[in-house]
């Protein structure tokens, strides 16, 4: 009995830790998700307010990328598919300081709204998403449902979502358009609530390891991840609720 005893409150104790660890990895997650987001608005806000700046990568009256504009564009999308390579090689600091860049230049890639949409209309589609984000995230984390098996699924429905837009770039269908944008938040937020559950599943399973630098990448990892999701589900909802300059 004594033994048994011993047992359950060496197990407490390491259950104790692992969540005490688990708050203050998810705090770091979400900081570092924080930071990102920080400098990619105040990158767009720069660049788009800025008309000799926003210049230089778009015609001012038309919005139409330039070849710097498209390099803007492209350049996140080059970054994302680094990410993996630089997460092995790099020390976590240097994973946290390429996220921050790759943040920079998506805040340069996404500047146009500030010339294309009202400061208002921003600023209440900020508000929203930030909402639903929070409570999307806090159920991810809370529920005890197992919702790994949506990942196939809502990645599908990105590849989806892609190939739409590109064949509505030749059909410009404000019809499409406009489904394409609802199915766009319903996915990201599919995806905020499995990236939060997954992030948490995988603390939990390798903190036993003290591995305390995969932890911090780890944790960058799901920063990236979780900072795609608010962003997308940004995007989409501003589609349909913003107003245009």
């Amino acid at each position: 009995m004594a033994e048994l005893n011993r047992m359950r409150t060496a197990t407490g104790a390491r259950s104790a830790v692992i969540d005490e660890g688990l708050r203050a990895h998810m705090n770091k997650v979400y900081g570092t998700m924080s930071v990102g987001m920080l400098i990619t608005f105040a990158v767009a806000w720069a660049v788009g307010s800025s008309e000799a700046l926003l210049s230089i990568f778009r015609d001012p009256m038309t919005l139409r990328p330039n070849i710097l504009g498209y390099v803007a564009m492209f350049a996140p999308l080059g970054m994302i598919f680094a990410f993996g390579p630089v997460m092995r090689r790099a020390s976590a600091e240097g994973a946290r300081l390429f996220f921050f860049a790759f943040a920079a230049m998506m805040g340069l890639s996404l500047s146009y709204i500030f010339a294309a949409y009202t400061g208002i209309s921003i600023a209440q589609t900020f508000l929203v998403t930030s909402i639903a984000f929070a409570g999307l995230s806090l159920w991810g984390y809370t529920t005890k449902r197992d919702i790994s098996g949506w990942g196939s699924f809502l990645i599908m429905g990105v590849i989806g979502l892609l190939v739409a837009m590109v064949i509505n770039i030749f059909l410009q269908s404000p019809a499409i358009m406009f489904v394409v944008s609802i199915l766009g938040v319903l996915i990201f937020a599919g995806l905020t609530a499995y990236d939060t559950q997954k992030i948490k599943a995988e603390y939990v399973a390798h903190a036993h390891h003290g591995d305390q630098e995969w932890l911090e990448k780890s944790g960058i990892h799901g920063a990236l991840n979780l900072y795609l999701d608010f962003l997308n589900m940004f995007q989409f909802l501003l589609m349909f609720m913003g107003s245009q300059e």
